[in-house]
């Protein structure tokens, strides 16, 4: 056992704590799966929620070969494919020529993508502001700044 193992064993109020953020962090992961499938219909009633989360990386970075998406997400070459070609079937990707290689090409997103994007982009904002709209700016910062802690340990 480590000595961070003997901590949570020796110290019940730390132990009890650590249990309650992982109560919580299931809570989020569950509510952000609904929140995924929610908006991945709103974007197009046939996308579904992974498809949706490749959509937003290649929207977040730019144009990307298949196979960088592929070591970027952790998924399968031939699973990212798969999630391309519906994407691009949905019209919501389109591929292009890579200008640093004239035999690969790159994803990025289409005029319908990023117009689709756009639109439930701004309803998830508007609707996260409504969530928060209680909360203090100090609160904000906090979550902010533990979420990017959490996120640095991950």
């Amino acid at each position: 056992m480590s000595e961070q193992d003997d901590e949570f064993v020796e110290d019940p109020v730390r132990r009890e704590a650590a249990e309650e953020v992982e109560r919580e962090l299931v809570m989020m992961f569950r509510n952000a799966r609904n929140l995924s499938t929610h908006v991945a219909a709103l974007v197009h009633p046939d996308l579904d929620p992974a498809s949706y989360t490749l959509l937003l990386m290649v929207a977040n970075e730019g144009p990307l070969r298949g196979m960088d998406l592929a070591g970027r997400t952790g998924l399968d070459k031939s699973t990212v494919s798969r999630q391309i070609a519906t994407l691009v079937d949905l019209g919501l990707l389109e591929r292009a020529p890579d200008p640093d290689d004239g035999r690969a090409r790159r994803i990025q997103l289409s005029d319908l993508g990023s117009e689709r994007l756009e639109r439930v982009r701004a309803e998830r904002r508007k609707h996260l502001h409504g969530q928060f709209s209680s909360w203090t700016t100090q609160d904000l910062e906090d979550l902010a700044r533990l979420l990017g802690k959490l996120n640095e340990t991950s």
